[in-house]
């Protein structure tokens, strides 16, 4: 491939889906939306993987959608169709069924703090923070309000939204956002280390279902609502 935005490795039953553009601290471009998808959709159906550890390449989680890119002219071909594209990759997270742990690094911004609020757990990284500041810029949260309402209370979730800053890890673990904080040096290794225990058990999958089915969410595409590319590419030009 000749740009692998995304890859994958399996290692005892436990596979890595990494996000792979270091370079743009893994900022989302379509295609790399596309390739992650399928990678997801991919591992879903993969029995030799009993679970998954999600990070971002070199040290970085995600810095969200890459504005840049989308301000670029002429205007990329994926651009209007980022937001339908974005809401397959939330749905087929959402609808993975082997348990996810989350390595957050640096930080996970907008999209990205999307995308970290997809893991089952979240191991950060002391001086990491997540931030869903799309309100700053007149963007929607449509795929970060599912997975917070999913995790939290309506009142995190909008003290989170509504205020658009940036959250440290201490305060996202006390807010019941992240699972576990961690020295930095760490996160990748504890991440590790907790879905290679998880992969160890044989009804992991049956447990996550279990608790999943309590939510009382049947229909992903009903919970991930539909949000038009123009808002994003609107967020991009006052970005």
């Amino acid at each position: 491939m000749a740009d692998e935005f995304v890859t994958t490795a399996l290692t005892d039953g436990v596979a890595e889906l990494i996000l792979n553009r270091p370079q743009r601290r893994n900022a989302l471009v379509g295609p790399m939306l596309e390739q992650l998808t399928a990678a997801v959709r991919g591992l879903s159906h993969d029995d030799t993987a009993r679970a998954i550890v999600f990070r971002g390449e070199g040290g970085t989680f995600c810095s969200g959608h890459d504005l840049k890119e989308l301000q670029a002219e002429p205007r990329p071909s994926w651009a209007n169709s980022l937001a339908k594209v974005f809401r397959e990759t939330n749905i087929a997270l959402f609808e993975c069924p082997k348990p996810i742990v989350g390595a957050l690094e640096a930080f996970a911004i907008n999209a990205g703090a999307a995308l970290a609020l997809s893991c089952d757990l979240l191991v950060a990284g002391k001086s990491a923070f997540l931030q869903v500041g799309e309100i700053q810029q007149g963007a929607g949260i449509a795929n970060n309000a599912a997975w917070m309402r999913l995790r939290v209370g309506e009142g995190v979730a909008l003290r989170v939204a509504l205020y658009g800053e940036r959250v440290p890890a201490q305060e996202l673990y006390r807010l019941g956002l992240a699972t576990e904080v961690v020295e930095d040096r760490d996160v990748i290794e504890r991440a590790r280390a907790l879905a290679l225990r998880i992969a160890g058990f044989p009804n992991a999958q049956r447990t996550k279902a279990d608790i999943r089915a309590q939510s009382g969410i049947t229909d992903a595409r009903m919970w991930f609502r539909e949000q038009s590319s123009s808002v994003l590419l609107n967020a991009a030009r006052v970005s």
